[in-house]
């Protein structure tokens, strides 16, 4: 069976990918299970870094943002800076627009996509077959995340969420660590969220390991930032302000775009995190990992810092919470002949400015976009960017 066009993933870039395409009168099949990263890889007690009138997933159809899920459901009202979203309460208005715009949704993976004669091929894991003209990757987080190459050195196995290390990725429930002495690798929002709800489910003591000196830090709340620097949706401060405008990072030289790319957004944890955090976490800080291994089943992690002092650290656990890279391999359901075809410039496919990758018929939107058009496609806002070019250019290639 044939298609014009196949999204594969359901999470925001894909329902919004989706709902755009629709909107041109395509007709378009959707693979993956709704909000699956944010179910599934997301800590329960999360709470979302961008403000709620950032947190709408764009859409062309009026009546879906997250305002319009709260005032249909009865949930929130998030309606201000201060006001914090749940990660419960954004996978339940990611599904609701799910239902609303893309029902038909086939709740299946894919497993393989190949080049042929007229388009691509794709195989589900239901054993169905399907053909495409032009096939949108929208699958998010999914298969990449980062480890420390001297953490994964000590991991033949890889993370996992029961062994000695895992990655923030794999855990829902932090619970299952609670009376255990964890380390938590990173400095961002993800790591030191991740240290106070593990002290909040019981961890028996925290620990937070950052390679930068002074990295931890805290935002400041929305009614106390410098009027120099005006506050940003995505939960972070633009600098500099092209590393949030994708169509001007677009327009960078391909370094610059890796130099933002990794430094962008600045780690620090959000500004309600502080209290939390607090005389609660203990941080170690200018302290890099040069070593990591695992002694009677305990993960012993050898730290140095700039001034050539170092020492030891053992623990119960290592949670690693050091964030996702593109990884063109990681995408594994992409055949090996069709990834070759795919130019990489800064970390990740090259991508025109409808998204369309140098395979023609093939594009990228959300995280793996980023090496093209910035930051921005890392956060939920991204998709009202994205979207509708991606639409537009498939509409006038295959409309």
């Amino acid at each position: 069976m044939s298609t014009p066009v196949a999204v594969i993933g359901a999470g925001p870039y894909g329902l919004s990918a989706a709902a755009h395409l629709q909107a041109y009168g395509l007709p378009v099949r959707v693979f993956g299970q709704p909000m699956a990263s944010w179910r599934t890889g997301m800590p329960a007690g999360m709470l979302l870094t961008s403000a709620p009138a950032a947190s709408a997933i764009g859409v062309p159809q009026p009546g879906h943002t997250l305002g319009d899920f709260c005032a249909a459901t009865g949930e929130g009202p998030y309606a201000t800076d201060r006001d914090l979203v749940p990660v419960e309460t954004f996978v339940r208005y990611g599904q609701w627009v799910q239902q609303r715009l893309v029902p038909g949704l086939e709740q299946v993976r894919v497993v393989s996509v190949d080049r042929r004669a007229d388009g691509f091929e794709l195989k589900l894991d239901s054993g169905e077959q399907v053909g495409a003209r032009a096939v949108v990757v929208a699958t998010g987080l999914t298969g990449l995340a980062q480890l420390p190459p001297e953490l994964a050195a000590a991991l033949p196995d890889g993370p996992s969420a029961t062994g000695p290390v895992s990655h923030s990725s794999q855990h829902r429930d932090l619970s299952a660590l609670a009376g255990r002495d964890v380390v938590v690798i990173g400095a961002g929002q993800s790591a030191l969220e991740s240290a106070v709800l593990l002290t909040e489910a019981g961890a028996a003591a925290v620990r937070v390991v950052a390679r930068g000196p002074g990295a931890v830090g805290f935002g400041a709340p929305p009614d106390h930032r410098s009027l120099r620097r005006p506050p940003s949706p995505f939960g972070a401060w633009p600098r500099p302000a092209p590393a949030y405008r994708a169509g001007a990072f677009r327009r960078l030289p391909v370094p610059a775009r890796r130099y933002l790319g990794r430094r962008v957004p600045v780690p620090r944890g959000a500004w309600w995190l502080r209290e939390r955090f607090t005389d609660r976490v203990r941080v170690t800080q200018g302290r890099r990992i040069v070593r990591a291994t695992v002694r009677d089943g305990r993960p012993v992690l050898a730290l140095r810092g700039a001034d050539g002092h170092g020492g030891e650290v053992v623990a119960d656990h290592v949670l690693a919470a050091t964030g996702y890279r593109m990884d063109l391999a990681a995408l594994d359901f992409l055949g090996a002949g069709l990834r070759t075809g795919i130019v990489v410039r800064a970390g990740g496919p090259l991508l025109d400015g409808g998204f369309r990758s140098s395979v023609p018929g093939l594009y990228f939107t959300g995280l793996p976009a980023a090496a093209s058009f910035g930051p921005a496609m890392r956060f939920v806002r991204g998709t009202e960017f994205a979207s509708p070019r991606l639409a537009r250019a498939v509409a006038r290639a295959y409309g």
